[in-house]
């Protein structure tokens, strides 16, 4: 692949209990675009993975969310499993963290229940999206328009389903970095009808 990355920075937020798969797969996928690639999360030292049904690897933390600035990063992963967004569903740095790069208009990536932090930026509203089928109704109720596709992207707001849908992700997180900031006049919310 070419180094369609090169000279760009993404941040990949976390916090313990992320599917691993969900982080190992874009992170290494990034790099070989030539992506700087940074692990932002709550954590101060490292993160713990989640495999399927037990707690595997540990990755180190790169830069804690609270130093974290958004004008170092080209655009935003979110990995998912169940654990990981709904512990920063809960945290205000991250949800600012993730808003901030919607606000801006910088690409967005977020796979699986990734997409649940998203809700919490009060962004989705009027956006086209997918995720893991069990926050649909979820995303629904926040405005967001739900298909059940492997890949959606909006304006620079790319996500999956699920593991089974990383090529997908992969190469269309990368596409949509490649191009930067898209227009900014899709991200305020629409009525609701």
């Amino acid at each position: 692949m070419a180094k369609k990355l090169n000279g760009k920075k993404v941040a990949i937020l976390t916090e313990t209990g992320f599917e691993e798969v969900e982080l190992t797969s874009p992170k290494k996928a990034l790099e070989e675009a030539g992506a700087v690639v940074h692990i932002v999360s709550p954590q101060k030292d490292k993160v713990k993975a989640w495999d399927h049904d037990h707690w595997s690897i540990e990755l180190p933390v790169d830069v804690n969310v609270e130093k974290a600035n958004v004008e170092d990063y080209d655009a935003l992963v979110v990995p998912g499993g169940v654990i990981n967004p709904d512990k920063m569903r809960i945290n205000k740095d991250c949800v600012e963290f993730a808003q901030q790069f919607l606000e801006k208009g910088k690409p967005v990536a977020a796979i699986c229940h990734g997409p649940q932090l998203l809700i919490e930026t009060g962004l989705v509203d009027g956006r086209n999206l997918t995720s893991y089928p069990s926050i649909r109704t979820d995303l629904e109720n926040a405005g967001a328009m739900w298909e059940d596709k492997e890949v959606i992207v909006d304006n620079g707001l790319v996500t999956s389903r699920s593991p089974k849908d990383l090529e997908a992700f992969n190469k269309k997180m990368i596409e949509e970095i490649s191009e930067g900031v898209h227009s900014r006049a899709a991200y305020t919310p629409t009525p609701s009808h």
